[in-house]
């Protein structure tokens, strides 16, 4: 309970500085697109904080369904992160990361992160997050290496990345893979299909993993504010 009374204080944190500022209409990253490294700066009075706030329901067969929560903030280039449940049961982490954008028609968002992570399994991370669009396509990809401090045998990487495209602007399906230890399965890179649907901030993904032997669903719900 401390370990998560932790990252409660880091998310009320976060929150109080958003009164500050204006709800963001896009995205820092989307507007980073239209401005790439070494272009014009905007005027600080149009940085604006944006935020997100996605679940993930693992319902996996014959084993412990649980629940996955990640929460962002991102105001110009600084990105801010927690996450429960993704290194490990019963386990937090708390990033910080430089957003970097390039491109116009073919776009490339890299944030690189550093973080702490703490609960069943203690230690310090590097990670990224990128995504590449081009067309309809999106590939979106995420990995961290955690340095367990307690017991180098808990060292491990951590990764999860999603081939779509897009049809329509509201509706997209793909490929998935994950490389997790939240759970035991036969395969150590887990594979998958995805379907998802877009209403004005909010965003549902279904996933299944692993189809040909024991599948494992995946329920996602995000929302952007």
């Amino acid at each position: 309970m401390r370990r998560l009374s932790l990252i409660v204080m880091f998310l009320l944190v976060v929150a109080r500085i958003a009164p500050a500022q204006t709800t963001a209409t896009t995205s820092v990253l989307e507007a980073a697109s239209k401005n790439p490294i070494g272009g014009p700066a905007e005027d600080s009075d149009e940085k604006r904080w944006a935020f997100s706030l996605t679940a993930n329901t693992y319902l996996i067969s014959g084993g412990h369904d649980y629940v996955q929560p990640t929460f962002t903030a991102d105001h110009d280039w600084l990105h801010l992160e927690a996450r429960y449940n993704y290194e490990g049961l019963d386990t937090g982490s708390a990033w910080v990361g430089y957003n970097f954008s390039f491109g116009k028609d073919l776009t490339l968002d890299v944030t690189p992160m550093l973080g702490g992570v703490f609960g069943h399994t203690d230690g310090v991370a590097a990670g990224y997050e990128a995504t590449l669009r081009w067309w309809k396509l999106e590939l979106y990809t995420e990995g961290e290496y955690v340095f367990d401090l307690c017991d180098s045998s808990g060292n491990y990487f951590y990764m999860w990345s999603e081939l779509s495209i897009y049809p329509v602007d509201w509706l997209r399906f793909g490929l998935v893979v994950q490389r997790t230890r939240d759970y035991e399965t036969d395969f150590d890179i887990q594979h998958g299909l995805l379907v998802g649907v877009t209403y004005k901030q909010l965003n549902v993904t279904a996933y299944v993993l692993n189809p040909e032997d024991h599948p494992i669903l995946i329920l996602g719900i995000g929302v952007d504010f």
